[in-house]
């Protein structure tokens, strides 16, 4: 079942990639929220190095979600791409 559902994630998160920006945000925070819940589940079920590569694809993939977070959270107003 959580093989099923990493597949799943990662075919949401290329049909997300393909919509406009302005369409992304919802669906992209529902998988940004979700991929720490499987990565962890992984690491659980199939080792650390399991976790270590999902944690590694997932800030490649959210890398700039992540910075706009991280910039939010030291006080910052970061600009959000139209």
């Amino acid at each position: 079942m959580l093989l099923w559902a990493c597949i799943f994630w990662v075919l949401a998160s290329a049909a997300v990639a393909m919509l406009p920006m302005r369409l992304q945000y919802v669906p992209g925070v529902a998988l940004l929220l979700a991929a720490p819940v499987l990565i962890v589940l992984a690491g659980l079920t199939w080792g650390w190095w399991v976790s270590a590569l999902a944690l590694f694809a997932f800030v490649s993939m959210f890398r700039n979600p992540l910075r706009y977070f991280l910039a939010r959270a030291r006080g910052q107003r970061p600009e959000i791409p139209r």
